[in-house]
């Protein structure tokens, strides 16, 4: 798209020339081209106005309505209560609970104090034992403005940790002092050593696997592929650095685990990582015919790295209620439809949970449905599992944003069919033989 301009004939300074004489004068400039001009110049002037207007106003902003998160690190101490193994892990009630009273004394807390407008929310990452009582060791997040961010800050927060004193209900605390920042890196690194830790600001698509939305990269990082001879076969669920369940109905051909490896993130094709399987341990109850104990659990050949995109999910306790119409989640490569082909990226989808009795209706189940199944789908059908899913984790979440193993995808009759809904292996009822076979 480049034109090209011709070069004219310019007679030589040797050439002889007669040139008549002239009376040599400026041009007379029309007012029609005066007014032109002025017009010119008012449109430059009120040009570089606006763009100076637009230049000071986006750095007002910046420096005075542009919010940053940060993120700080502290420990309060629980006096009047004594630890106990139940407090040892994020699966029990008994930590849960009480991590709940501690994170709602702090969001009012703050929410009562001059720092109301920047504090997001805070999160208790491990109770520990003490000297006297509980350790509750604490990330808080802020939104500060980038000129309103300092070491003042830092004394504000623990000041208002100090009001806790007087704000905390039936909970006799302590706040510790040494309130450390703490970087977005190191902070992601602090959950990704926790269980069932997703990001802050998920949206989360209400579509489905079956003509689903894609999983964005981090946001189901328990979620992994098994592959067989190279070839993405089934789901399966981290819960561990070593340990991976899934349903025993993979391995119908083959259980020899040289033949297997396990790839993670959000593509099948090119993987964040890729490692051997060791050991895969199948229930010893299986049943094919009636899908029942739909279980197995493989060790890798090595430990895999936790990070912010890969680690495990939480694992329910047995006595752990899953109750009927609540929400939620399944993901997989499974096809879009039945008899399709597997998708190389991962992809989500929102199910609600169904009762036994009303999966084992005439019209849907007749009965299939056993008490170590638990069946999860929507009115009228069209968001399901598939084949190439199976394996894979059916999730929800808890009252405090962690996401716990309630199923595994197990069978049902073709996929996304209205009053055939996706049954999944119940991981409460599997609880002692996971724990049994895994040490978890």
């Amino acid at each position: 798209m480049q034109k090209k301009i011709g070069l004219e004939t310019i007679p030589s300074l040797t050439d002889k020339v007669t040139f008549p004489l002239l009376l040599l004068r400026p041009a007379r400039v029309s007012s029609t081209s005066r007014s032109l001009n002025s017009y010119v110049v008012v449109f430059i002037v009120v040009a570089v106005v606006v763009i100076l207007a637009v230049t000071i106003a986006l750095l007002v902003h910046f420096l005075a309505f542009d919010k940053k998160s940060y993120f700080y690190r502290g420990r309060i101490q629980i006096l009047n209560v004594n630890y106990t193994d139940q407090l040892n892990s994020p699966t029990t009630q008994e930590y849960r609970h009480l991590s709940e009273r501690i994170e709602t004394m702090l969001s009012k807390t703050f929410k009562e104090s001059d720092l109301r407008n920047q504090f997001v929310r805070a999160h208790v990452v491990r109770l520990r034992p003490g000297d006297n009582g509980v350790v509750a060791d604490i990330v808080m997040k802020f939104k500060f403005t980038r000129n309103n961010y300092g070491t003042s800050i830092k004394n504000r927060i623990e000041s208002v940790l100090q009001q806790l004193l007087s704000n905390s209900g039936n909970l006799e605390v302590n706040p510790l002092p040494d309130i450390t920042s703490l970087t977005p890196e190191a902070t992601a690194d602090i959950f990704s050593q926790a269980c069932g830790a997703r990001p802050d600001l998920l949206t989360l698509s209400e579509e489905r696997i079956i003509g689903g939305t894609k999983a964005e990269e981090g946001d189901w990082p328990w979620q992994v592929s098994l592959h067989f001879n190279n070839v993405h076969h089934c789901g399966g669920v981290l819960i561990s650095k070593t340990w991976i369940l899934t349903a025993a109905h993979c391995f119908r051909t083959s259980s020899d685990p040289r033949r297997w490896t396990v790839s993670f993130g959000i593509s099948t094709i090119i993987p964040k990582e890729t490692i051997g399987v060791r050991t895969i341990l199948i229930h010893s109850n299986y049943n094919s015919a009636t899908h029942e104990n739909d279980i197995a659990a493989l060790q890798l050949l090595r430990d895999v790295t936790f990070t912010k995109n890969i680690h495990r999910v939480c694992l329910p306790e047995a006595t752990q209620t899953i109750s009927p119409g609540s929400t939620a989640y399944i993901t997989g490569w499974g096809s879009r439809k039945y008899s399709g082909n597997t998708v190389p990226d991962l992809e989500q989808a929102r199910v609600n949970i169904i009762s036994n009795s009303a999966c084992n209706a005439p019209d849907r189940y007749n009965g299939a449905i056993f008490s170590g199944m638990v069946c999860a789908g929507v009115p009228g059908g069209g968001v399901d599992a598939c084949q190439g899913d199976s394996g894979g984790p059916l999730v929800q979440e808890d009252s405090r944003r962690l996401w716990f193993l309630v199923g595994i995808v197990s069978w049902g009759y073709q996929c996304g069919l209205p009053d055939k809904p996706g049954v999944y292996t119940r991981v409460t009822v599997y609880r002692d033989w996971i724990t049994q076979q895994t040490g978890i």
